[in-house]
Formats: structure tokens, C-alpha cells, sequence
């Protein structure tokens, strides 16, 4: 099975990676790292020190580590922290916020003789892949490299679910290489029993993206930020991020409407990725708006809609908003993260689309601090503010709802400490 899936990889990649390195070098100037991603420029580990070493794919995991991070170095400032990432985004966020590692790297490609020689070089006690990073040659080497191998935030989403079913008999010798699955939902549990896993191997833990720890923003803080972008202190702001194609046509009419009713209402659009940038901006001046990008809002220059064309602003963006949409939703997508807006007490509002994030979507309905929006009439309600007393409340409701759902650090951490301690570390 391992040499199937290497064969079907090795030619994946000499078919994609010419065009990926045209793109990344040739037209962004950026760099490939391939040495790292061949695994010939690794970390060297301190053989004095025990060492962890943490995988996240891309921004949205790097973010949801960060309290993990700081909170383990914090209680084992002698272990040594590895931490690689596969997307350049994702690297730049964890360089920018994950100081307390001691080596940043880019995850090699899934080979056996790559994931071998940064193994040899890290020796970790324990490997720790965020969410659903199951890559079979680095799970394979890892235990006969004696690592523990834990699963942190584990989801296991609808279509994930489903690929996996159809691939039992091959996935099947994924699962006895890790040696603990910590899940964020009942759900997720029960479909990895449903997959093979021992039930005894898989705990519920919660979700660490919960546990956001973000920028506190007063409001004499809000007030500077939207003086800086030429915003009224009075006037209304719907903030709607990670959104895909086909939402800004919906979310632009539905903004349009309630700019007949009202003229004090602003409107700023975060576009999921960063290349549709000048796409979403013809959609608004299309419509008829001033449209501006953050990058070259300033005092004194009106518009009607902001393109948000930074990256790792959005969850500051949420706080200066009076109200929040969850892009992903409206469109077969499934959804995302929800809890940045509830961390600032915004009312959350989504489309019928939230399947990969379910539950969590669930839970703020049941409490009231979400909502879901069907169509433009919905929008237009939410742009309007008409029943702004009520909006605030949902907001209040949503921030209570994240605060009930915290813990999972801790669980994930005594996880983390109790593989150590079975492989000889003082904890």
C-alpha cells in the first residue's frame, strides 16, 4: 500500500510542481523551500533536550495552536518545539505569531527517505498533527522512528468522511499509527469507530479553536482603527469574511437593499484567498459602489465597500464590525470558523452551508448567538440593522457560547504530557 501511494505521489507531483513553481517563483517571487520539502535542510534537534514536534497545514491551524504553544512552553521550558506548516501562509503566521518555537520549518513531501531524515534529525518524543493531517508515510515513520503520535483537534469532515469509507481497506493501516485521536465532537468520534478506530484510543476533547486567544480591542482602540480607514464612528459595519465565489454577487445585492433604507451602513469583504482580489472588486464597483482595498484606505477617502487584501487582519476586522457573516455558507462550501467574531461578541450570521462545521454551527443556533440567512431579503434585513437591540443581544450570546466551550488545551496538553512521561520524559 505505502509503495502504491508513493508511486501515485511522486508522479502527482512531477506533473504538478513545474506549474507550481512557476506560479510561486516566477510569478510571486517567492520560494519553493524545497529544500526543507525534500527534507535536505531539517532542524537539528539539542540531544540534551526532549523535543515535540507540532504539524499544522495552513493558517486556520497555526492560529487555533497558538495558546497550546505558549501554554506548553510555559509549563516545559526544557522540551524543545519543532513546528512545521505546509503553506507558505501558514508559515508566515507562525513565524509572525508563534514565538515560543524553537524551530519553524516547512513539513517535507510525504516519501518515506524525506520524512526519514527529518525524523532522524528531530528525534521527537511526540508528533502532534492538527486536526486531519493524515499522511501515511510521516504516521508510519514516526512509530518505527518510536514517536507517539497524537491527533490534536481532530475533524473529521463530511467529505473527509466519505473518502475514507470508500478507502477502508487502504486506510485501515493508517489508524494503528497514532496512538491517540483527541476529537472536537461526538460526531467526529463516532466516525472514526466507524472507520476502525478503537473506541478506547479516541476522547472528545473540544474544539482549540475555541480557545482564540486574540487581541483585546477596546473601544477607544475601535475607534482609532476606523478613523485610520476613514470610517464613521456612528455608522454601521457588516464584516464578511472567507468568502468564496459566487457569495460576493448575493452579499452585494442584499448590501445594496439596505443602503435604500439606510446610508450609514459600510460593508467590508475578506475573500477567502487573496488572488480574488481584483475579482470582488469589480463585483462591488459593478454594483455601483466606492470600493476601496485596506491596503490604501486612509482619513478622508470615502467608500462604500472595503476589500480586505491583507492577510491575518480578518479577526481584527470582526471586532471593529457591528455584525459578522461567515463566508463559505451560502455556496455548497461548508463553511468557517465562526468563533473570531464570537470572541468579540459580534452576532454571527451564515448560510445554510455549514457542514463542515456542524456542530459548532449548531451549538451557537441552540444558543441563539447565530443565524442563519437563506436569501437577499435575509441579507438586507442583516445589512439594515433594523432590530439592532436584538442584534447586540445575539452578539452577548455568541460570546458567552465560546466561553462555555473552553478546555481543550488543557485536555490536549495532559495528553501530550502523559505520552512523554510513557517515553521516560520528567513532566
Amino acid at each position: 500500500m505505502y509503495i502504491l501511494y508513493s508511486c501515485l505521489l511522486f508522479f502527482a507531483l512531477l506533473a504538478l510542481l513545474p506549474v507550481y513553481v512557476f506560479r510561486k517563483e516566477a510569478l510571486r517571487g517567492e520560494s519553493l523551500h524545497l529544500g526543507q520539502r525534500l527534507g535536505f535542510v531539517r532542524p537539528r534537534r539539542n540531544p540534551r533536550r526532549r523535543a515535540v514536534w507540532i504539524h499544522a497545514v495552513s493558517v486556520g491551524e497555526v492560529l487555533s495552536l497558538q495558546s497550546l504553544v505558549r501554554r506548553l512552553r510555559a509549563r516545559h521550558p526544557s522540551w524543545e518545539i519543532f513546528f512545521s506548516t505546509l503553506t507558505e501562509t501558514g508559515y508566515r503566521q507562525a513565524r509572525e505569531k508563534l514565538r515560543a518555537v524553537d524551530h519553524l520549518f516547512f513539513v517535507p513531501f510525504d516519501f518515506g527517505w524525506s520524512v526519514r531524515r527529518v525524523l532522524r534529525a528531530v528525534r521527537p518524543s511526540v508528533l502532534v498533527l492538527a486536526e486531519s493531517e493524515f499522511w501515511p508515510n510521516l504516521l508510519r515513520q514516526a512509530r518505527r522512528h518510536s514517536a507517539a503520535v497524537l491527533l490534536a483537534n481532530g475533524r473529521i469532515s463530511d467529505r473527509s468522511f466519505g473518502r475514507y469509507r470508500k478507502l477502508k481497506l487502504l486506510t485501515r493501516f493508517l489508524w494503528p499509527n497514532v496512538s491517540r485521536f483527541l476529537v472536537q465532537t461526538a460526531q467526529d468520534k463516532s466516525r472514526l469507530e466507524a472507520l476502525g478506530v478503537e473506541s478506547r484510543r479516541v476522547e472528545v476533547s473540544g474544539n482549540l479553536k475555541s480557545e482564540v486567544s486574540l487581541q483585546a480591542m477596546t473601544p477607544a482602540a475601535v475607534r482609532r482603527m476606523k478613523a485610520r480607514l476613514g470610517l464613521s464612528v456612528k455608522g454601521k459595519v457588516v464584516v464578511a469574511g472567507s468568502t468564496r465565489p459566487g457569495e460576493e454577487e448575493a452579499l452585494v445585492k442584499g448590501f445594496a437593499e439596505a443602503r435604500r433604507r439606510r446610508d450609514d451602513v459600510c460593508l467590508i469583504l475578506a475573500p477567502r484567498h487573496p488572488d480574488r482580489i481584483a475579482e470582488v472588486e469589480r463585483i462591488c464597483a459593478g454594483a455601483g459602489f466606492a470600493v476601496c482595498r485596506r491596503t490604501e484606505a486612509r482619513p478622508g477617502r470615502r467608500w462604500d465597500i472595503l476589500v480586505l487584501d491583507t492577510m491575518g487582519e480578518l479577526a481584527h476586522f470582526y471586532a471593529l464590525g457591528d455584525a459578522a457573516f461567515i463566508g463559505g455558507s451560502l455556496v455548497p462550501w461548508g463553511g468557517h470558523n465562526i468563533l473570531e467574531p464570537a470572541y468579540y461578541g459580534k452576532p454571527v450570521f451564515f448560510g445554510p452551508h455549514m457542514h463542515n462545521f456542524s456542530y459548532l454551527a449548531g451549538v451557537f443556533l441552540r444558543a441563539g448567538g447565530a443565524a442563519v440567512v437563506t436569501e437577499g431579503k435575509d441579507l438586507a434585513e442583516v445589512f439594515s440593522f433594523r432590530r439592532e437591540k436584538a442584534m447586540k443581544a445575539m452578539g452577548l450570546r455568541a460570546k458567552r457560547t465560546l466561553d462555555s466551550l473552553q478546555g481543550a488545551t488543557d485536555r490536549t496538553i495532559e495528553a501530550i504530557e502523559h505520552l512523554m512521561a510513557e517515553r521516560g520524559a520528567d513532566v
